[in-house]
């Protein structure tokens, strides 16, 4: 089973890199997607200034000068967020890129730790006031904010096992984030399991921190639980996106809880292709709950365009989205949010935010 959990052997210990700067340089420039990159990627990786006063011309893509208008809020407890949130993927280098092999160390080679924290002082400047986090990157996170003067809040998504049942929850804590809850493919696991008391335990243990908890879900049979055994939840984090993208498997081949199962070889079956199986059942469901609903995974992976996949969720139900974004997307991810967000209408679920 491949999981969501952070592989031990994928992990950049804070200020390392796998590699020597000359090696990197050297790898990189014979991966095809450099072609679109271009030289500044090279320059930017080479470059061992770290200076404080980041200008538009060090990023590819719109300026801050481009910015069209301000980011609408909304309130996770007492909390104010902006409906478009950063996410953390490509920190990571977790691309979910189906078949292509090189995709996760592109990732990790182009987002150093002076690039990361580069692009969520841009992510700041453009307007963005939340990021999601997990503890390994907390260091870079916590240094941008000091440098920076950032304020900048962090969602943490947090990990539960059976060594250390609330050891990751209790480090978030220590690292200063602003909420938490409880990542995605945990929870699917441990209601596979069934050990729903577990999950219950995880969000009691943040709730009597003082801290709205949340819980991920790639299955909607998370959710269900949840609402069922009425655990204390204050928001969700629930994959959403529509299927109407070439790489989508057929519907009938769909099975549940497959997010955090085996890859499979067969193209019409899962393979990291999917990350909502049933979106129309996800919009249902989610109509009726009222309470706050962050939605991820809404361009499956980079299947689907910004402005169809924000438009999608918005209008479907999600009151914020989390965007995974390298710096060169920062500006027209939040003129397209600001875009959609003036534009949706009707929606059938109320905003509970």
């Amino acid at each position: 089973m491949k999981s969501s959990r952070i592989p031990k052997n994928k992990t950049l210990p804070y200020g390392k890199t796998p590699y020597k700067r000359r090696e990197l340089l050297k790898g990189l420039a014979g991966l095809p997607l450099m072609a679109g990159f271009g030289g500044n990627l090279l320059k930017n990786l080479s470059s061992e200034k770290k200076d404080t006063n980041i200008s538009s011309s060090r990023v590819i893509g719109p300026g801050l000068s481009e910015i069209k208008g301000t980011l609408p809020e909304g309130r996770i407890g007492n909390i104010s967020f902006t409906r478009l949130m950063m996410g953390c993927n490509q920190i990571g280098g977790w691309a979910h890129a189906r078949d292509l092999i090189y995709a996760d160390t592109l990732f990790k080679a182009y987002n150093t730790e002076q690039k990361v924290i580069e692009t969520l002082h841009l992510g700041e400047q453009a307007g963005i006031g939340a990021t999601f986090m997990v503890n390994l990157y907390y260091p870079w996170f916590n240094r941008y904010l000091k440098e920076y003067g950032g304020k900048m809040k962090s969602i943490c998504q947090t990990y539960i096992s059976q060594q250390d049942f609330l050891g990751d929850i209790d480090q978030a804590i220590e690292y200063g984030a602003t909420v938490l809850y409880i990542q995605g493919g945990e929870a699917d696991r441990f209601v596979i399991d069934g050990k729903i008391a577990k999950l219950a335990k995880a969000i009691e243990h943040i709730k009597s921190k003082g801290f709205p908890a949340g819980m991920g879900a790639h299955s909607l049979e998370v959710i269900k639980v949840c609402e069922k055994e009425k655990i204390p939840v204050d928001f969700y984090v629930k994959t959403f996106h529509h299927d109407k993208y070439w790489s989508a498997h057929p519907k009938e081949n769909r099975v549940e809880f497959s997010v955090v199962s085996d890859y499979s070889q067969d193209h019409n079956k899962f393979h990291d292709n999917i990350f909502d199986l049933f979106p129309d059942q996800t919009a249902g469901l989610m109509k009726n709950i009222k309470k706050p609903w962050i939605a991820f995974k809404v361009l499956a992976g980079g299947a689907i365009a910004p402005k169809d996949g924000l438009n999608y969720a918005f209008q479907n139900g999600a009151d914020f989205i989390c965007l995974g974004m390298f710096d060169f997307q920062v500006v027209s991810n939040v003129n397209t949010a600001i875009d959609v967000l003036a534009r949706v209408k009707d929606r059938e679920r109320e905003w509970y935010s």
